[in-house]
């Protein structure tokens, strides 16, 4: 396989044959005895006052940066924590007669990106800047290609690299010549790990459940398809681990949570990811207003955990998570935003008024889709600070149990913050037989053409046949969130590896049939 080299690439391709040569081995396999990082020393360094406890620092990282300085140099080091500058001495690194680790690899055959490993002492130079005296310096990976170029002055970052084709195929060189990404994973860990702390504080069990399905049950949409060899079947990438997790609470579990991996074969935008993380968990004895009471302060405990403060700032706007948050019905928030009381309308009549608003309205659209179409186009933006949008039409929600008190209804509620749902939640339809009969009217949606209408899982109706207790469930689309805590635009920014078009390399050979 031939490889298409730039110049730059083949002048470190030469660097790195003349370092073989001086007998350096450019990758060694070597445990590297790093005991600090630069923040470490950058936040507890105190000059005289402590220079002791740095006196024999050693630490790794990447060489950033270089002034040359004829028998001596500057260099910013970075490690996975932050930055920190360097400086090398010729006489320093190499004091004896042979000057070749300065002169020949330091000065000519180290580049930007190179990582390596440096041993010192901590010092703060005439300017006040905290540095690292090196008096020995290995080379523990040669960089093959050269990362894009960053432009900074006084430790600020004023042209960093933005274009999205580069960061999302090249997240690994994003993270490198943008740090300051890095800490947008380091709060998603931080959010979810507050997500796992809240709940197990509260009895709850954490599970795994199936990503390949015979049925992709608990959720409206178009899912993936592939093919179990060793069964000769279909099976499906889930689409949602509801129906399991329900399985697990007729099975005696009281309090059962996942977070999952799901999957559906949809459209991409900037909210949207055909691959994306889901928090599911499902309370016994509990109803949807239970619920949002506990989504309440489970939010406000997120927003602390990220940020220190339910206070979050998304693109010019303040949003705050203290509860308690507005609870108001779909029929209301379509009046609200459209003027239209749409609640006694049938199908032909919420057609029309789709027509009239020139929103989608096809035959393959029965009147939960309709009433979908008219919120989503209307309302849902409009709902900035957190609120909870309740009481659906029963069309709408196949695994909802119907409203105790209101006709047509049923127990659900929906999270909007920043004007996208966050949060999806029920009092879970218990009833077999009734739950038989909203499977049947997807089946008959699923005739129409809706490619969205969910399967019947006759398993699932068996299960709900042995009893399932009274239950409220939730899921809470965990990317979205990131971005509300993060203040980033697109789900794009929140995913480490997200998907895109398949990328033609330069010296990818052709694809062969086995």
């Amino acid at each position: 396989m031939s490889q298409h080299l730039s110049e730059q690439e083949l002048i470190r391709r030469g660097k790195l044959a003349e370092l073989q040569k001086l007998g350096i081995d450019a990758f060694p396999a070597a445990l590297y005895p790093v005991n600090a990082t630069t923040n470490n020393i950058k936040e507890n360094f105190k000059g005289e006052e402590n220079k002791a406890d740095f006196a024999n620092v050693c630490l790794a990282g990447r060489i950033m940066g270089v002034r040359d300085m004829g028998k001596a140099s500057f260099a910013v080091l970075q490690d996975s924590i932050g930055k920190i500058q360097i400086y090398v001495k010729r006489d320093e690194v190499c004091p004896g007669e042979d000057k070749t680790m300065y002169d020949q690899v330091w000065k000519k055959l180290l580049d930007i990106g190179d990582i390596i490993g440096v041993k010192g002492y901590v010092f703060t130079t005439k300017v006040g800047e905290i540095s690292i005296h090196v008096s020995e310096f290995i080379l523990l990976t040669k960089a093959l290609k050269p990362l894009p170029v960053v432009k900074e002055a006084e430790g600020h970052t004023f042209d960093a690299v933005t274009d999205p084709e580069f960061r999302y195929r090249q997240r690994y060189a994003d993270l490198v010549v943008n740090p300051h990404v890095k800490e947008v994973f380091v709060k998603r860990t931080k959010l979810m790990n507050a997500i796992r702390e809240f709940l197990n504080e509260r009895g709850a069990l954490e599970v795994d459940t199936p990503v390949l399905q015979s049925i992709p049950g608990g959720a409206a949409a178009k899912p993936f398809i592939t093919h179990h060899n060793a069964l000769d079947v279909p099976f499906y990438m889930r689409i949602a681990n509801e129906l399991y997790l329900k399985r697990l609470i007729v099975g005696g579990f009281d309090w059962v949570y996942e977070f999952s991996r799901n999957f559906r074969n949809e459209g991409m935008d900037r909210t949207h990811n055909p691959e994306f993380t889901v928090l599911e968990f499902y309370t016994a004895y509990k109803d949807y207003e239970w619920m949002m009471d506990i989504t309440e302060q489970l939010m406000e405990r997120i927003a602390i955990a990220t940020n220190g403060t339910t206070k979050v700032t998304v693109g010019d706007t303040e949003i705050d998570f203290k509860a308690p948050y507005r609870r108001i019905s779909i029929y209301d928030a379509i009046k609200e935003h459209t003027g239209t009381d749409v609640s006694e309308m049938n199908e032909d009549q919420l057609r029309d008024l789709c027509k009239q608003l020139h929103l989608k309205h096809d035959a393959s659209m029965g009147k939960g889709k309709l009433i979908d179409e008219l919120f989503g186009e209307k309302a849902e933006g409009k709902f900035i600070q957190p609120t909870f949008i309740i009481d659906y039409p029963v069309e709408m929600s196949p695994l909802t149990k119907k409203h105790r008190s209101k006709p047509g209804v049923v127990e659900r509620f929906e999270l909007m913050v920043n004007g996208k749902e966050i949060a999806n939640a029920y009092t879970e339809l218990n009833d077999p037989i009734d739950q038989r009969e909203r499977f049947e009217e997807q089946a008959k949606l699923m005739e129409r053409g809706d490619d969205e209408a969910m399967f019947i899982d006759y398993d699932f109706l068996r299960a709900l046949e042995y009893g399932m207790p009274p239950t409220s469930g939730i899921g809470i689309g965990i990317d979205r969130l990131c971005m509300l805590m993060t203040n980033q635009p697109s789900i794009q920014d929140v995913l480490l590896f997200p998907q895109m078009r398949p990328e033609k390399m330069e010296d990818e050979e052709p694809s062969k049939e086995l």
